[in-house]
């Protein structure tokens, strides 16, 4: 342990044998006169560090003019709160001050401070409120390996225990199992169950911070223990009611219970039908009916419906952003979704997969267009206009798909159905694709014509073929577009597999066979253009 982590725990634990202190500080922080030597020391280096940090992160709103109207700007409390930490005052007005901003705004600033400032802002404050803080940064494990073992272990402790395993898990193994040791039993037991979950289950999202009743007590006795629990627990919205054999039986709201006569049975209270969700069901199965809710916290239950956890309405914001972020992921050709400090190798892991099976795809694409020889060297100018129908034909496609796996993700489609919306898609094909078939005809026939010197009536007659080839490729684009995640779903695959790479190279082959093809009956069979040019 190096000389700093060991002074930094001395004067975390200097409150223990200091109770004048007690009001101030927690009981593992140092006494403000601590405090006021440590800033005096570091006073000297102030402006300097002023001038070397780098510049806070600027939150702040440009105003917007909407409908004539200016928005107001949103206050940015960063360098307010830096002002403080950095101010002279005593210690205990400066945690007062503090304690007014939200935890949010006080982990905004914890990077543009050095480590020196961080550790005497962390004893200032208290193991509780760093804890709330630490729940609230972006790369919390950077912080937690500032600090010794026992302190980091007891911020974690104090944590959310699922926000405390996203941290250790981002930790060396061996990091990671030293502060688990540190902890409490209780504490521990909670984060070796949220650990003991896959990361697909939604046990691994759940918190043990719940609030629990007994379904025979009386409307004071629930109250107090309510109140009892809640010392410890502080999602206490909604109060979890147990049956006489401690499986779940249903939920009471707060205010219910607050507004009830003594003299009303408990049970009355009681919404039996309150939703919940199994440990072990995966995330994918569970989500889509969890938002249907609009409960701030829905139940995790074991196989004999005994209570282990909570998902909180924060939980489920936190696991929809993660799954929009697989999806996306999925979309853009990723095994995963990849993080903006991710090393070069990892990355690779993740993208050179799916490029390797399209680089195949790709190969085959090529081959077909290779079988296409005698149109390319009849109709040299037919290859100018290649890149026209494959990107249509991908866009299309690709536009198709982002709307299918919209629609599978928050409905659940019979067969009819599924056949109904692909028909849908196929009848806007049918529309895009003739529009723009339309348009390509007149404005590829000028062009052929006029700037190409090509006769008027076979400029015309390959402008045909491109808008028509350009047509069908569209309807099938769309068709392909929707049938391929729809299929996927059947299959009990994530439609989001059916990445655009993937998409869009299914619907190259579709549009060079359909290009090709068309040129090769019309434009050389039919009419051979090919002896004209």
């Amino acid at each position: 342990m190096d000389k700093e982590n060991i002074d930094m725990k001395n004067e975390w634990t200097a409150v223990n044998d200091s109770e004048e202190n007690s009001s101030i500080q927690n009981n593992k922080y140092p006494s403000a006169p601590d405090v006021e030597k440590q800033e005096a020391e570091a006073s000297k280096q102030q402006k300097s560090v002023t001038e070397t940090a780098p510049e806070v992160e600027n939150r702040e709103t440009t105003p917007e003019v909407e409908n004539g109207e200016t928005t107001p700007e949103r206050v940015d409390y960063s360098e307010e709160i830096i002002d403080i930490i950095r101010s002279h005052e005593p210690p205990a007005e400066k945690k007062e001050a503090l304690n007014d901003y939200h935890e949010n705004d006080i982990a905004a600033v914890l990077e543009v401070l050095d480590v020196k400032e961080r550790k005497r802002l962390y004893a200032l404050l208290g193991i509780d409120k760093v804890s709330d803080i630490f729940a609230y940064l972006d790369d919390p494990e950077q912080f937690i390996e500032e600090l010794d073992d026992e302190l980091a272990a007891d911020i974690l402790e104090n944590m959310e225990p699922d926000d405390a395993v996203d941290i250790l898990e981002e930790l060396e193994d061996e990091k990671s199992e030293a502060l688990i040791q540190l902890m409490e039993d209780e504490a521990r037991e909670d984060i070796d169950l949220i650990q003991s979950y896959d990361d697909d289950e939604i046990g691994s999202k759940m918190t043990t911070n719940f609030v629990t009743l007994e379904l025979g007590l009386t409307i004071q006795q629930a109250m107090k223990s309510m109140v009892r629990q809640a010392a410890d627990n502080d999602n206490i919205t909604t109060l979890y009611v147990l049956d006489r054999d401690g499986t779940f039986y249903g939920a009471i709201d707060l205010t219910d219970l607050i507004v009830a006569r003594k003299y009303v049975d408990l049970e009355t209270l009681v919404t039996t039908s309150y939703p919940f969700v199994y440990d072990h069901e995966t995330i994918a199965d569970v989500i889509e009916e969890l938002k249907d809710y609009s409960e701030d916290s829905i139940p995790v239950l074991d196989k004999d419906k005994h209570i282990l956890g909570v998902i909180t309405s924060q939980d489920m914001t936190e696991i929809v952003d993660e799954e929009m972020g697989e999806d996306y992921a999925k979309l853009a050709g990723l095994t995963e979704e990849e993080d903006l400090k991710e090393p070069l190798l990892a990355s690779l892991k993740k993208r050179i997969p799916w490029l390797i099976v399209l680089l195949f795809l790709g190969m085959i694409v090529a081959t077909v267009t290779g079988s296409f020889e005698r149109v390319i060297a009849g109709i040299p100018m037919i290859v100018f206009f290649q890149s026209v129908i494959l990107g249509m034909s991908g866009n299309v496609g690709t536009q198709t798909l982002a709307v299918t796996i919209r629609v599978l993700m928050d409905e659940e489609l019979n067969t009819k159905q599924q056949f109904a919306f692909v028909f849908k898609e196929m009848r806007i094909g049918f529309c895009n694709g003739l529009i723009v078939g339309l348009i390509s005809i007149v404005t590829t026939g000028m062009y052929i014509h006029f700037i190409k010197h090509v006769p008027m009536k076979y400029a015309f007659a390959m402008s045909v073929c491109i808008g028509c080839a350009l047509w069908i490729a569209m309807i099938i684009s769309s068709f392909v577009g929707a049938i391929v995640p729809i299929s996927f779903t059947k299959l009990h695959v994530d439609p989001a597999v059916a990445s655009g790479p993937l998409i869009s190279t299914m619907n190259d082959l579709v549009a060079v066979v359909t290009y090709y093809g068309m040129s090769m009956i019309l434009l050389i069979h039919v009419l051979k253009i090919d002896q004209f040019l």
